[in-house]
């Protein structure tokens, strides 16, 4: 890259770097540790904002859930309680039915991202992880064989359990506490809210170029190519 070093009215001009369209700004190690320095107290005080939203959702109160839905799974009939798997806690994500042989993009990028220790980790916190949808069991096996997933899946089919959680026909995460035979809901969040646990998402939205979607906030000339 070159380098102007040429003189106006006898003095040198000073060194000035081109800028690279496309490409953040090039500056000094200086102007780059001021810049970043600032950034950081930004991201402190988001950490800290986001702190105190798990702090009140610690302190959300919670409403009695049905148990009588009764799941398909590979294992035989469940109800929602058998679904606990004997722990206190169960997060479940609804995953879209879009029909035979049509699988929703975007709830198997999210159940990609799951990490194959993920479910196990949880269930040392004592919580269980099920994924559920309203697709048969049949074409849910043969998905997950196809993917080479290994998370618990089940069958909600012919029950109620997925409007009941506010997806309806599309998607949402949910968490359930129970105590002894009583259940109840606790959380549920969609859309952005479950986009954001994205392993993937989190680390480009550490990246120059982010998502590159087009909805994000970038400069001028970042390339958005999805």
């Amino acid at each position: 890259m070159q380098v102007d070093n040429t003189t106006v009215a006898g003095k040198p001009k000073v060194a000035v770097e081109p800028e690279v369209a496309g490409k953040p700004k090039i500056v000094s190690a200086e102007e780059w540790q001021q810049a970043r320095d600032e950034l950081l107290v930004a991201e402190k005080q988001a950490t800290r904002a986001l702190d105190g939203l798990a702090a009140r959702r610690r302190r959300l109160p919670m409403v009695p859930f049905d148990n009588a839905y009764v799941f398909e799974t590979p294992t035989g009939p469940k109800t929602l309680l058998d679904l606990f798997d004997g722990r206190d806690q169960l997060v479940t994500y609804q995953f879209m039915d879009n029909g035979p042989d049509d699988f929703c993009p975007g709830c198997t990028a999210f159940t990609n991202s799951i990490p194959v220790v993920g479910p196990e980790k949880l269930r040392r916190r004592g919580i269980t992880w099920v994924t559920v949808s309203t697709m048969p069991l049949a074409q849910i096996e043969a998905y997950k064989a196809q993917m080479g997933w290994t998370v618990p899946f089940v069958s909600s089919r012919g029950t109620s359990f997925s409007d009941d959680c506010g997806a309806g026909g599309g998607f949402v995460l949910s968490v359930f506490l129970r105590d002894g035979e009583d259940v109840y809901r606790t959380y549920n969040t969609t859309s952005r809210g479950v986009d954001r646990i994205l392993w993937v998402h989190n680390i480009l939205d550490l990246t120059p170029y982010g998502r590159q979607e087009a909805w994000e906030d970038s400069p001028a000339g970042w390339p958005q190519p999805y």
